[in-house]
């Protein structure tokens, strides 16, 4: 019984993932070129923030989870 309470409360913070999901699926929104960021199109550094951001999402859920 305490095990299935544990997963249920484990399910919310489990959702922060779908975020970045999310975002890489959302393409129309991503695919230009403007704003450039230091001479990278915003395609590039769109997703190379989402990788970092990901990165970040993954160590809090995991914390969370501890």
């Amino acid at each position: 019984m305490i095990r299935r309470r544990a997963s249920k409360q484990r399910r919310w913070y489990s959702l922060l993932l779908l975020i970045p999901c999310i975002a890489f699926l959302w393409l129309p929104f991503y695919n230009k070129y403007d704003p450039p960021f230091l001479g990278i199109p915003f395609f590039y550094w769109y997703q190379i923030l989402w990788i970092i951001l990901t990165a970040v999402l993954t160590a809090i859920v995991y914390l969370i989870g501890v």
